[in-house]
């Protein structure tokens, strides 16, 4: 069962931590900057000088110097005499390897602008940005694809591993992740699981980036690729669908409408598992609330959920057995399971 006890939360104090969480989003948009500008791309092979980064990084001089040693006093690079170089983490998260967490970076900085406008939403409802989520217009544009691609290879980097060890797999036969992106996940489970039949599920722009995915993971033929529009296409067919980080984009008549489908779909006593990063019951989890308004700052009907909807969606949906349980340290599974 899933730990929902209420704790005492770190907050603001005294009139200095006011201050700071207010101007907190100084901190995020100096990282954020710096990842649109290159700057740790720059680093990623060693130091480089203060008059080298500026150069290079097409940074102004009058701002440059402080902008450099805040990102030193924020611990993303470290400083001697003039040279600069990478702290460990921004080797590993922020610069080109395997592990970067670049694009998501980058969508952070596009929602940035949107945020300031906060006060818009909290006034009227509507979304904040015509971008949304029409995945669709968004995969007509192969680059716009392939960073947000590479968004979700970083978003669901823990929840591969955390869902292969974390399921009994054991009695199941196949799986599809539905809305699965270039099948990171699917990846994962495939792996510990050779027995098991694996699929991928997405709209048919997503299929070339999948299959190039596939081919550098070694991969290819070891999980199927299935095109199609979810609220649309027939369902592919499988003991277990996967949805993660998926029902946030919808409001809940679409999520249940999304839900039923997938209960259709399923043979009897087949199961569908849910991960997002979802509001605890108690709903006092600052991460999790902020990610919600996100949602509706962006959507026009996303929003955050608790286990306790998500659980309640799956009854409506027609499942017979539903259960929740902790996945990574920022996800919560919700299982439904068919009757047999």
């Amino acid at each position: 069962m899933i730990d929902n006890t209420i704790r005492p939360t770190a907050g603001p104090q005294d009139r200095a931590a006011v201050v700071r969480t207010a101007r907190s989003y100084w901190a995020a948009k100096v990282l954020l900057s710096a990842v649109e500008l290159g700057l740790f791309k720059k680093l990623e092979k060693g130091a480089a000088t203060d008059a080298d980064i500026l150069r290079d990084c097409g940074i102004h001089a009058r701002a440059g110097h402080d902008f450099l040693d805040a990102l030193v006093g924020l611990g993303f690079l470290e400083r001697e005499g003039k040279s600069y170089r990478n702290a460990p983490s921004a080797d590993r998260y922020l610069a080109a390897g395997p592990d970067s967490l670049e694009g998501l970076m980058r969508l952070l900085s596009a929602h940035f602008s949107v945020w300031s406008d906060l006060t818009g939403l909290l006034r009227d409802g509507g979304q904040r940005t015509n971008v949304g989520r029409d995945f669709k217009k968004l995969y007509e544009d192969p680059e716009a694809l392939e960073r947000f691609m590479a968004v979700m290879d970083g978003a669901s980097a823990e929840i591969g591993p955390a869902l292969a060890s974390g399921y009994d797999w054991a009695a199941r036969a196949s799986f599809v992740d539905l809305g699965g992106a270039r099948g990171n996940v699917a990846a994962a489970v495939a792996r510990a699981h050779p027995h098991l039949r694996a699929g991928c599920a997405d709209l048919p722009a997503v299929e070339p980036a999948f299959d190039r995915h596939m081919d550098r993971l070694g991969l290819t033929g070891k999980v199927r690729f299935h095109a199609c529009d979810f609220f649309a296409d027939p369902l592919p067919e499988t003991d277990v669908m996967i949805i993660g980080h998926v029902l946030h984009d919808w409001d809940s008549e679409q999520c249940v409408r999304l839900l039923s489908r997938v209960h259709d779909a399923l043979p009897p006593g087949g199961s569908v598992l849910i991960y997002d990063s979802m509001i605890d019951d108690a709903r006092r989890d600052p991460d999790r609330l902020l990610l919600s308004l996100n949602m509706k700052l962006i959507t026009p009907g996303g929003t955050g959920y608790t286990p306790a909807q998500a659980r309640s969606w799956l009854t409506e949906a027609g499942f017979a057995k539903t259960a929740a349980s902790r996945l990574t340290d920022s996800d919560t599974l919700v299982e439904g399971r068919k009757a047999a």
